[in-house]
């Protein structure tokens, strides 16, 4: 089952500079497993002691997967998955 995750410029370096990968899995916590694989050192990005990280938020067809079961949320053929990380600031 074939997922399209788009990939944010910082962690670009772990994807040849690819904006767009596709991986595999049946759940986030699968397809990030296997995009680990693909792309070694990116799961270490996304996931910290098991957890999605703090600052990094993913979108599975524009919904928050926090909302939608972390990294047991389902996936299907065809979806895709954005990882954006979360920016912080504002004026004074």
């Amino acid at each position: 089952m074939a997922v399209q995750v788009s990939i944010p410029t910082i962690l670009r370096t772990y994807t040849d500079g690819a904006k767009r990968v596709e991986a595999e899995g049946g759940t986030l916590r699968e397809l990030i497993t296997d995009l680990d694989q693909r792309h070694p050192g990116i799961g270490d990005r996304l996931i910290e002691n098991g957890e999605l990280r703090r600052f990094v938020n993913v979108y599975l067809n524009d919904e928050d997967v926090r909302f939608t079961g972390g990294l047991t949320t389902p996936l299907a053929d065809g979806d895709a998955v954005t990882v954006l990380p979360a920016v912080a600031g504002g004026a004074r």
